[in-house]
């Protein structure tokens, strides 16, 4: 700007100096004060807006620091690619497969990535991934050792407003997968063993419970046909001695004398007793032998007609052989109700339930066990009840978890209710228990009905 000089412009200053100019306000101090309040104000909130500002672009900061660490870590690989389909972003992963930097594979094609013969099944892939994600895609990217199969899901990217702009793909080594399956499929048979064990165990030790009852059912057979198969003895060595005279020509009187002397016409009335009850006895014998093989047999066979109340029967004459004291049994179970299953395993649910029912009333004066059974459309529901304490509120949920017992530390595993819960759903049936209104527990089981009991013994 020109600087003026009244010296040197008298006339100039003159005319200026007399000119009308408009008068300027007069600023008050309030107003003033009003003024650098605002300016305050406007510099507080800019500050603050810088701090603020700061604060979310060190916490984005911290979110890319978090996100790419996390990308890096993955041992999945991962591509990130544009509409177009070329390289954005890759992880550590494939970096170390392919055995470049993720500087020389920006902007390259996809496609480039895998090996010649599945550039294609790659291209039409990614034509297809605007409208339906690619699963389980099995294909092999091109690495500094080699092909590397891997299986590939691929799904797409879009912005704020849906539009598509890429792609995102995540592949895993088969090798390694197959390696996982394998392990996956080990530890599963291996479950499966342990699981076939532990149900063996538990028959077992139900069957150590049984052994005194058992060998007391036994012996008695056993002792029967002993003491017959000796009589048979010495009414044989008497018949040999009889027809020994009758073939050695003995006088009529000489056999008179010796069949009465022998008694051969009472021993000969003797003989059908003697042979059917040793036959009887065998006969005992062989039942339960089969019954014990029957029970403590991991076979399942194959599914038939069993009469219920039969099961109930045997089931229940197994698990109270070996009871300290009388048990009052009161069977409400109809003959015409047949269930399909296995034999052997539901046999091993009524006697796993039974004894429960027995240990729950050892302290009960006058033990009572009711087992009732009826018909509901087509299944059968059986329930056993006891006349116990019951089962507290807060373990009812629990009794059917493995291990988990209310008995002392040595009268049970803790498996059986689980064992028999795992039978009766192998059986497509249920069971559940409750609090008996009256006291006790009951053991409400629903198994499959056999259609009108055909093939029932």
């Amino acid at each position: 700007m020109k600087e003026i000089n009244p010296a040197a412009d008298p006339g100039l200053f003159e005319s200026v100096a007399g000119k009308d100019w408009p008068e300027l306000p007069q600023w008050s101090e309030a107003a003033w004060v009003d003024v650098i309040r605002k300016m305050d104000e406007v510099y507080a909130d800019l500050i603050r807006y810088e701090v603020d500002l700061e604060r979310k672009n060190q916490a984005l900061e911290d979110a890319q620091q978090f996100i790419s660490g996390v990308i890096s870590s993955i041992s999945d690989v991962l591509v990130v690619c544009n509409a177009r389909g070329r390289v954005l972003q890759v992880n550590r992963a494939l970096e170390e497969l392919i055995g470049q930097p993720e500087t020389e594979l920006k902007q390259r094609p996809l496609v480039d990535l895998f090996v010649p013969e599945h550039r294609a099944l790659v291209e039409s892939n990614l034509a297809t991934i605007r409208t339906q994600p690619v699963h389980d895609c099995e294909v092999s990217l091109r690495g500094r050792a080699g092909a590397v199969p891997l299986a590939v899901n691929c799904t797409a990217r879009c912005d704020q407003r849906g539009k598509f702009n890429g792609m995102v793909l995540i592949g895993r080594p088969v090798g390694e997968l197959r390696r996982a399956y394998e392990s996956l499929q080990a530890a599963h048979h291996e479950l499966k063993r342990t699981q076939q064990q532990l149900i063996h165990s538990e028959k077992l030790a139900s069957l150590g419970r049984l052994i005194a009852g058992v060998a007391h059912e036994l012996n008695n057979p056993i002792g029967f046909v002993y003491s017959n198969v000796y009589t048979l003895l010495d009414y044989g060595g008497k018949i040999r001695t009889y027809f020994d005279a009758v073939g050695g020509g003995a006088s009529l009187d000489e056999l008179r004398r010796l069949r009465s002397e022998l008694r051969i016409d009472r021993l000969m009335n003797d003989l059908g007793p003697l042979i059917d009850g040793t036959v009887e006895g065998v006969e005992r014998m062989r039942h339960i032998v089969q019954d014990l093989r029957r029970y403590s047999s991991g076979d399942k066979g194959t599914r038939e007609p069993i009469r219920l109340d039969q099961l109930v029967d045997n089931a229940t004459r197994w698990a109270t052989r070996g009871a300290r004291r009388r048990i009052e049994l009161v069977r409400q179970v109809p003959q015409e109700l047949v269930v399909l299953g296995y034999e052997g395993h539901l046999h091993q649910v009524i006697v796993n339930l039974v004894q429960n029912a027995l240990d729950a009333m050892e302290q009960i004066p006058a033990p009572r066990l009711t087992i009732g059974a009826r018909r509901e459309d087509d299944r059968i529901v059986v329930t056993i009840q006891d006349i116990g304490h019951g089962i507290a509120e807060q373990d009812l949920p629990r009794v059917f978890d493995p291990f988990f017992t209310t008995k002392p530390v040595g009268r049970g595993t803790g498996l059986g209710l689980s064992i028999t819960e795992a039978i009766v759903r192998d059986h497509d049936g249920s069971i559940g228990v409750a609090n008996a209104p009256e006291g006790g527990a009951v053991f409400t089981i629903v198994l499959p009905s056999a259609k009108d009991g055909a093939g029932a013994a």
